[in-house]
């Protein structure tokens, strides 16, 4: 539905061209085993149009990834199957500021007491630590993007004006007992859109009936615990 390149100030203009950006990215990693790009993958609301969940993704790459130093490829899918979504494709490298490629990483020489370098005959080479110039690869980042996403998403569905909201943490996390239904897939969510049914969706119908029984305990629970209270406020 939708593609574009956003790019920080300190890269080329050039890589405004899918083809060049990814070719260039390729020439730098000289690694056999190099990771060549992050991929994000965000669920978008089905509420908004096309040309709002452009600005909701482009705002979003925008403070959350282009202003850090990266180059991002933005391709927005709908195929009508009630899933639109978009891929975020991540360079992994920062820019100098001359336009160049940075390091990923960069070495840390171990000194010795009197602060030098010291020297290892076996590996022929001063001993050192390599540590990541940038923090991206971090475990906590992926927590970080998610709940950004969460908030930046709800804004836009407040200011619209939309009762909907979404949650980046698992029930579990929100201190809900309700059990999370499964993904179906294109061919699955076409099937039951013609009234066929799936083994997934077979499953889906299952836990929405577990879901409506967990409900109803609950509020069997609050009942009685809010009878227990007023029993132990008011003694006879």
């Amino acid at each position: 539905m939708h593609t574009e390149i956003l790019l920080p100030p300190n890269a080329p203009t050039e890589y405004k061209d899918r083809a060049t950006l990814w070719n260039a990215v390729e020439r730098v990693e000289k690694a056999k085993n190099s990771q060549l790009a992050r991929e994000i993958e965000l669920a978008l609301p089905v509420d908004l149009t096309l040309l709002q969940n452009q600005n909701l993704v482009r705002e979003y790459v925008k403070k959350h990834f282009i202003v850090n130093g990266m180059c991002a490829d933005i391709a927005i899918h709908n195929s009508k199957d009630g899933n639109p979504h978009a891929h975020i494709m991540l360079t992994m490298r920062p820019f100098n500021e001359d336009k160049t490629w940075g390091d990923k990483q960069k070495k840390v020489y171990i000194p010795d007491k009197h602060g030098n370098k010291i020297y290892d005959p076996v590996k022929r080479q001063y001993k050192c630590n390599k540590i990541q110039t940038t923090d991206w690869n971090e475990r906590h980042k992926a927590e970080e993007w998610r709940e950004a996403w969460t908030d930046i998403t709800n804004r836009y569905l407040e200011e619209l004006n939309l009762p909907e909201r979404i949650d980046h943490r698992s029930y579990k996390r929100q201190g809900k007992s309700q059990i999370p239904t499964i993904h179906l897939g294109v061919s699955a969510y076409q099937m039951e859109k013609r009234g066929i049914r799936t083994e997934l969706g077979d499953i889906n119908r299952a836990i929405e009936i577990s879901n409506r029984k967990l409900r109803q305990i609950e509020e069997q629970l609050n009942e009685l615990q809010g009878w227990l209270d007023e029993e132990k406020a008011n003694p006879e």
